[in-house]
């Protein structure tokens, strides 16, 4: 008999090799899928996209950020917080002791190690090489592992039929999407997501985007000059939002 012969079980054993199962609860089952894992993006990780909130110069009930932000990615908005799409909120942040309120707005924290990456199990919750966290639609199943792995509870889940679609963010029913850092401008080689856009057009210039591995942007150069700090900076995930006055 050949040594190439296929042998009865054989296309069993090479399935298989493809997909490992872990069982995660009683009768249901987590598959991890080689080659799932979206194709390489034409970026650098000699670039790592970020950005500075400076919670000094946000406005008290200002939503620019936010309806830009729907506005530029075809997000609409049937008045239910609980279930309509949040690519970024504006949330309120009050010190127990002393009552200080400090406003700000809060979105996908793009970080270095991205928890919602992790426990993904296609392969649809995937880092750039440039820093930027994004979800695969056509690999994602809707299982919302990431959302509840997010600790900035950054992720949305589209609970309906979409219409009236940008044609550069194609979204989907049962599919969880958040903030991109509008990835779309970035690959045209424009620097300026609509949220960073509409809070300068707003006089507050609240929010500052760039490259936190180049010494000579005008990020790089605000963390160095006012500083900054990460969000739940105990969890270690080197976010690339980072906030000024918190």
């Amino acid at each position: 008999m050949s040594d190439h012969s296929e042998q009865p079980n054989e296309p069993r054993r090479r399935f298989l090799g493809i997909a490992a199962s872990v069982a995660v609860a009683p009768g249901l089952m987590l598959f991890s899928m080689a080659g799932a894992k979206p194709d390489a993006q034409a970026v650098s990780s000699k670039n790592r996209w970020g950005m500075l909130v400076d919670t000094t110069k946000c406005a008290d009930g200002c939503q620019a950020c936010v309806e830009a932000c729907h506005e530029e990615n075809g997000i609409s908005s049937r008045g239910r917080p609980r279930t309509d799409p949040q690519w970024i909120r504006a949330v309120t942040l009050r010190d127990r002791e002393t009552g200080r309120e400090t406003h700000l707005p809060l979105m996908c924290q793009h970080c270095e190690h991205p928890p919602c990456v992790d426990v993904c199990p296609t392969g649809a919750s995937f880092r750039r090489a440039d820093g930027i966290v994004l979800v695969d639609r056509h690999i994602c199943i809707g299982c919302r592992y990431c959302m509840m792995a997010c600790p900035y509870k950054a992720r949305s889940f589209v609970h309906e039929n979409l219409h009236d679609q940008v044609p550069h963010n194609p979204r989907g029913k049962g599919c969880v999407e958040s903030c991109t850092f509008c990835v779309h401008r970035v690959d045209e080689g424009n620097l300026t997501p609509a949220c960073v856009e509409a809070c300068e057009k707003d006089g507050h210039k609240a929010l500052v985007f760039g490259d936190l591995k180049d010494p000579n942007s005008e990020l790089h150069k605000l963390l160095t000059e006012i500083g900054a700090r990460h969000l739940r900076q105990d969890l270690g995930l080197n976010t690339g939002v980072r906030y000024h006055g918190v």
